[in-house]
């Protein structure tokens, strides 16, 4: 790749920061190699698209906290959960497997051996304090058999966790989240938006937020602490607080991305109960946008004290600190006439993935990658930062990169989804940071998009004359990337498509 696509300077004008360049800033001090595990926190929201950053230059949402964490650290512009749903992606990013390792390439459960690596049994093994605050991870096996030690459940689905039962104690009326959001005529998985009826402090994200920063304060100094804070938003109910809510009703909102080979006809307002396509427009994609970004803007000032009292911790204990934020997956939001996720296109894909250090990790600071990375990487870094010898994981460390060691991390990255809504929805996509190539194995049907010249994906290239050639090629990195796949979607010579796409690989489980 060319090396001047990986990396930007933050001081550039925003409008420059939509683009990565060569001239990093210059690399701290080495960490030195006795320095004690660092504390981490991982801030993780649901369903958070990876533009979604005031910092990137996004036209609305603002994150003035993800925005400083991201010119105190790195912003890794190009990450993507390899299988975009939340039950395989946290998978993947527990475990470091990618899917086509773990078999889990689709919307299932696959339950985790007790003597599998996963990232808090890791750190725990390790001597860490592991702490889960918030949204479960959604797997068949409980947060505490995955490795964590402390868990605090709150979710906007569950009822009797412990966020319902503070909701219930403390407005009774509600009858619970659940019939809270069902009186609100709110759904967990589409497009409808309004503001939040009662006190913020009893939203959701707030509330994880304060019982994460509990946690904080109640782990013993002279212990390491892992946490992962597991907020729900921005995924539906979109129901931020009404200042954020009626804030973004008045701004002025981006238009959806609309592909040239979208057939714009087909889409109905009204949608489809359980399906993806919608053609959001007028008062109700405004109220969507509202809904979905307020939640976002929410969230980074609730997480604010919760960074702030970690560090102080961290520091207090003369101990580095570690901060990652990122997410499970994006959201469609109405680009190309879609909603929810499991799509290969940006909107679904893309997560945000920043991380940001204290000095004596040795990270450079104010960087911007455009390397294609995952959430599998994650775990190997973890380990390596915090001193664990670990094998048999796909994900690769990130710390040669944060510390300006080197500024690639693969030649591309593959991802994929089996079917969740519909047959022709299954797909498999390459990218390389630049470009993008998508095949779905229904069809037979290939996109190829420049994500540098076309960010949005409005013009799919896989047509034109001009890129036969880069279309070829990444066809037969395809072709060689599945040739070993137990569905059969690749004989070694051609892709095959019409084969069974199941989300649990056969043989694996």
């Amino acid at each position: 790749m060319n090396t001047s696509l990986r990396t930007a300077v933050w001081f550039l004008p925003a409008w420059l920061l939509m683009v990565c360049v060569a001239g990093a800033a210059p690399a701290s001090a080495p960490a030195e190699e006795s320095a004690p595990r660092p504390d981490i926190l991982i801030i993780m929201p649901d369903q958070m698209r990876g533009d979604c950053l005031s910092v990137l230059g996004h036209p609305a949402v603002r994150t003035p906290q993800f925005d400083r964490l991201a010119r105190e650290g790195m912003l890794f512009r190009r990450a993507y959960a390899t299988v975009p749903s939340c039950i395989p992606a946290r998978h993947a990013m527990l475990t470091g497997l990618f899917p086509q390792s773990s078999g889990v390439v689709g919307f299932a459960h696959k339950r985790i051996p007790k003597d599998q690596l996963t990232m808090p049994r890791m750190l725990r093994d390790a001597g860490y304090r592991t702490a889960l605050v918030g949204r479960n991870m959604h797997q068949s096996n409980s947060d505490e058999a995955l490795g964590y030690q402390v868990v605090v459940h709150g979710s906007t689905y569950v009822s009797g966790d412990a966020y319902d039962k503070m909701l219930r104690d403390a407005a009774p009326q509600t009858g619970g989240i659940k019939a809270l959001v069902r009186s609100m005529k709110l759904h967990y998985n589409f497009w409808p938006a309004a503001p939040w009826p009662l006190d913020d402090a009893l939203h959701p994200t707030s509330w994880v937020a304060r019982q994460a920063a509990r946690v904080v304060a109640d782990t013993a100094e002279g212990e390491p602490l892992f946490l992962t804070a597991s907020f729900y938003a921005p995924h539906p109910p979109l129901f931020p607080p009404k200042q954020y809510f009626d804030h973004y009703l008045r701004a002025q909102l981006p238009e959806p991305a609309r592909g040239d080979w979208v057939d714009w006809d087909s889409l109905s307002p009204r949608g489809r109960l359980g399906g993806t396509r919608v053609l959001l427009k007028g008062d109700q994609l405004r109220e969507t946008q509202a809904g979905y970004f307020g939640l976002i803007e929410h969230l980074d000032a609730a997480v604010s004290p919760l960074i702030e009292a970690f560090k102080a911790r961290s520091e207090e204990a003369g101990r580095p600190w570690l901060v990652i934020v990122t997410s499970d997956h994006g959201e469609m939001l109405g680009d190309h006439g879609y909603f929810r996720k499991c799509e290969a296109y940006e909107g679904a894909a893309n997560v945000p993935m920043i991380l940001v250090g204290s000095e004596e990790l040795g990270f450079q600071s104010g960087i911007r990658s455009c390397e294609p990375v995952a959430l599998e990487d994650i775990l190997p870094t973890l380990a390596e930062l915090a001193g664990v010898n670990v094998e048999a994981v796909d994900g690769v460390s990130l710390v040669p990169v944060l510390r300006g060691e080197t500024d690639e991390v693969r030649p591309w990255l593959h991802y994929e989804h089996a079917k969740c809504y519909s047959h022709p929805q299954a797909f498999h996509a390459l990218t390389d940071g630049r470009m993008k190539y998508i095949w779905r194995p229904a069809s037979g049907a290939e996109q190829l998009f420049d994500l540098k010249e076309d960010p949005r994906e409005e013009h799919d290239l896989s047509s034109d004359p001009s890129h036969r050639k880069e279309l070829q090629r990444w066809r037969g990195l395809m072709i060689k990337r599945l040739a070993s796949r137990p569905e059969g979607f690749s004989d070694g010579e051609r892709l095959i498509p019409g084969r069974p796409y199941k989300p649990i690989q056969p043989g694996a489980g």
